[in-house]
């Protein structure tokens, strides 16, 4: 599929801008010693909460997804501005965020611990990164502009 140049352009700084929110999210987290998904985790609410609490339950069990959560952050983040195993990063980003989202419903009859930014229904700023990202996967941006290109070629 031939992306026109204007098209590209809005793609291609789409792709960046995300790429930017998860590597800034991955080294704001990487760089404080007291972050941990912990409290995240036990402010679960929805139909997996007891998924999320049993994980916060486990000492290791968190260790590891707190250093998943931070590279994870940080390779999505890289592969999207550099256009480096684009879609694969855009799929990791989507699968991430999904676990976000049904850890954290956007549901008004559900409350969390930390206030939302909004009234929202369903339909959360971390559904719509989600399915961007889904978009973002199916034009190949990185093999026009990033390394995808050197890698796999101009398709």
């Amino acid at each position: 599929m031939e992306i026109s140049n204007g098209k590209l352009f809005w793609l291609v700084i789409l792709r960046v801008v995300i790429g930017w929110h998860f590597l800034y999210e991955g080294i704001v987290k990487l760089t404080n010693p007291n972050w941990s998904s912990v409290n995240y985790l036990m402010d679960s609410q929805g139909y997996f909460k007891e998924y999320f609490y049993s994980w916060a339950a486990n000492p290791d069990t968190v260790k590891i997804i707190d250093l998943l959560n931070i590279y994870g952050l940080i390779a999505i983040g890289l592969g999207l501005i550099l256009g480096l195993f684009s879609r694969v990063a855009a799929w990791a980003g989507v699968l991430l965020l999904l676990t976000y989202y049904i850890s954290h419903p956007p549901c008004y009859w559900l409350t969390y611990a930390m206030p939302s930014e909004g009234n929202y229904l369903f339909v959360n700023k971390v559904l719509i990164e989600m399915i961007t990202l889904i978009v973002l996967s199916l034009f190949p941006t990185g093999r026009r502009i990033g390394i995808d290109r050197l890698i796999f070629g101009k398709k």
